[in-house]
């Protein structure tokens, strides 16, 4: 025993003496990739989005005098929105859009409009679950002239998602933004 001893330490110093001899070869071709691992769990819901926006078509829209005493006080029109609804009324947002010009060429103002400088019109909305009244302080009710429509009304319905979120820097008033922003089709 005493002799094997001995043996055993000369292999373990001949094998740990042992060095490479030469450079590292180059690298063998890839494998084939492995099997698909299982899917991971699904993410938390993001944000609410503008999905939910409810926008109608360019409408036309007729005034009737208001009268008293044979004096025209004003105008009025309305104009039915079947989902104005008492939870966009207390927590959403609407809007009221006046297209005084054409669809070719359009001059979108936001209602409530109050111009009596340059125009001498005035035009402000009301809201009530289902219908948007109108009042004015002239016939400005849609024309069609040579087949071609101006004074045109949209209104906009934005229900309450999520408090507190606002488009960051949005201007409400600027019909194109808020076209691009809430991504409106017309």
């Amino acid at each position: 025993m005493k002799r094997l001893i001995p043996i055993a330490v000369f292999i373990s110093l001949v094998f740990l003496s042992c060095t490479k001899d030469g450079p590292t070869g180059p690298a063998g071709p890839a494998g084939p990739n492995g099997a698909a691992g299982p899917s991971g769990p699904s993410g938390p819901a993001g944000p609410a989005g503008t999905a939910n926006v409810i926008y109608s078509e360019w409408l036309d829209v007729t005034y009737t005098p208001v009268i008293d005493n044979g004096d025209t006080l004003g105008f009025t029109a309305t104009i039915p929105a079947p989902k104005l609804d008492n939870a966009i009324l207390t927590n959403g947002e609407i809007k009221v859009y006046f297209n005084a010009g054409t669809a070719a060429q359009p001059q979108i103002w936001p209602l409530p409009l109050t111009d009596l400088i340059v125009f001498g019109l005035n035009i402000f909305p009301t809201f009530e679950e289902g219908v948007i009244t109108l009042v004015a302080s002239a016939n400005v009710s849609t024309v069609t002239n040579a087949g071609v429509k101006a004074q045109q009304y949209r209104y906009i319905l934005i229900p309450g998602g999520v408090p507190a979120l606002k488009a960051p820097n949005m201007d409400w008033g600027n019909y194109a933004a808020v076209k691009s922003y809430l991504k409106l089709t017309n």
